[in-house]
């Protein structure tokens, strides 16, 4: 369903296209000069392909590089409101999409992963850490040896916490991979 008084766009092809002609427009009206750009980057949409109807893949700018989630099918799509967020299931895990509308894509959601982008030496560096996100968070988890008993330990320090993997911890390992 789409938000209260606006015309959901469904994208037959793939929006690479039109994502990055509305990010390539956002930089030059609203980031030019802003301290965090990172000059070794550019605006590019990166391995967009099909997902339960829609279209997932990554777009890198000099600011940021986000999943994005542009509606495929109607009955499909869950709308949010532009900056209201929306939790999308993948295999990895949970993550949280903010509602988003740019005139050249219309309705779509993304999840931040990176930003700034300063750690990002070029772009074919930041292109090989959003292609290796997109295969990571498409895989199913790794099943985790049973964290020992606190009683294994001689220091209490050293005992493990079960616990789902953080975001953070999640593209860490993307980010080391990569």
């Amino acid at each position: 369903m789409s938000a209260p008084g606006s015309t959901l766009r469904l994208h037959v092809e793939d929006p690479s296209p039109l994502l990055e002609a509305a990010f390539r427009r956002i930089e030059a009206e609203t980031m030019a000069g802003v301290p965090i750009l990172n000059s070794a980057l550019q605006v590019e949409a990166v391995g967009f392909t099909r997902w339960q109807d829609h279209w997932l893949g990554i777009v890198i700018t000099p600011w940021f590089m986000n999943l994005m989630l542009v509606p495929g099918k109607a009955d499909t799509w869950q709308s949010v409101a532009p900056g209201l967020r929306l939790f999308r299931n993948f295999p990895s895990g949970d993550f949280a999409f903010l509602g988003s509308d740019e005139s050249e894509v219309g309705e779509f959601q993304s999840c931040s992963l990176f930003s700034p982008m300063g750690q990002f030496a070029d772009q074919a560096g930041a292109r090989e850490v959003a292609l290796a996100a997109l295969a990571a968070l498409q895989a199913e988890p790794v099943a985790a040896a049973p964290a020992p008993s606190k009683d294994a330990f001689e220091d209490p320090k050293q005992a493990a916490l079960e616990r789902p993997m953080s975001k953070r911890e999640f593209l860490g390992s993307v980010f080391r991979r990569g």
